[in-house]
């Protein structure tokens, strides 16, 4: 009994025990990094709470018409609200319409369920509009929430939603269960279940987006051109890629970062698996080449540009700070 997620076993075991024991709570916010089945945990639970068919209490079929419906996001029971675009608002207007909803009886489900997505995305006054629901939530509502950390949304909103913290999985379980639940080759498992940090969610985005895959080929290319260009070269890319509204700046980073990491890992000595095993050599070349202090600086440094993008500052700006901290080799 796991509801049909890959790992997270103990989120899923205390999760039915509340609702076998209908000790359920009115809001929950799971929290963890994107990719890692936050949204998948959500909406399992939603199955578990109004499968037509379950197979023992709280254990979702799964293939009932309201399970597939839930797993699809389009229950009539079901609102969804989120930003329209990642690094978006979730604004106020959307919460108030939802709460028109919800004060309605559900349709066909024994509970209306609101699936709040990446509610660390909320404008304050539709985090401060969300509170009356909290404080006073409808009957036979389950509130679902999901954000980055729980310090990313209002301490008064966390403090009324029962937290589940899910964190990465182990690389070789995330592997194993790309090979016997989805059926993806083991080499390209084993890639998969590396590439992605331990988050089942993105490794199953990228096993269907090969688009995905180059891009993240491309971008460590760059990374490697880069740390070997002059200043004028390092601005022109830092130009280009913020010219292009289309460009997912902050994945760019994210991506660079496990690079990073990995040389931090080979660095220090750590005896920890590398994300990037298909650039296994190339790190090591590098470890060989700088400090421990040179690979500190530029990871800070890219987490620091991180936070900057997450704040709106002048993207070309801030990336060209970030350029001025790679070393050149």
């Amino acid at each position: 009994m796991n509801w049909g997620i890959l790992g997270h076993e103990w989120a899923v075991q205390l999760l039915h025990e509340q609702l076998v024991q209908g000790r359920s709570k009115q809001a929950y916010l799971f929290t963890g990094p994107p990719g890692v089945g936050r949204r998948t945990l959500a909406l399992a639970m939603a199955q578990a709470l109004n499968c037509l068919q379950p197979l023992a209490p709280a254990t979702p079929c799964l293939t009932c018409r309201t399970c597939q419906q839930f797993k699809t996001m389009k229950h009539p029971d079901l609102s969804v609200i989120q930003a329209d675009q990642v690094g978006g608002v979730l604004k106020v207007e959307q919460i108030r319409e939802m709460q028109h909803r919800l004060a309605l009886a559900p349709y066909d489900a024994r509970f209306k369920i609101a699936l709040l997505l990446r509610f660390e995305e909320a404008h304050a006054s539709a985090a401060n509009a969300l509170l009356k629901t909290l404080e006073e939530p409808p009957s036979r509502v389950i509130l679902l929430l999901t954000a980055q950390d729980s310090e990313s949304v209002l301490p008064t909103i966390a403090s009324r939603c029962e937290v589940i913290r899910l964190r990465p999985l182990p690389y070789a379980q995330v592997e194993a269960g790309l090979q016997t639940g989805w059926e993806i080759p083991a080499e390209q498992a084993n890639l998969l279940g590396h590439i992605s940090g331990g988050r089942p969610g993105y490794a199953l985005r990228l096993s269907r987006n090969e688009d995905l895959l180059e891009q993240r080929r491309g971008w460590l290319d760059d990374l490697s051109k880069l740390l070997s260009a002059k200043r004028v070269a390092r601005f022109a890319y830092a130009e280009t890629v913020t010219k292009d509204k289309y460009l997912p700046l902050a994945d760019l980073l994210q991506t660079w970062l496990t690079y990073w990491r990995d040389v931090l890992l080979l660095t220090t000595g750590a005896d920890s698996p590398l994300a990037n095993i298909d650039r296994q050599a190339e790190i090591e070349q590098l470890a060989s080449r700088i400090n421990l202090q040179t690979v500190r600086k530029v990871i800070q440094a890219a987490e620091h540009t991180l936070q900057l993008l997450s704040k709106n500052v002048n993207a070309r700006l801030a990336m060209e700070v970030f350029m001025l901290d790679l070393p050149y080799l």
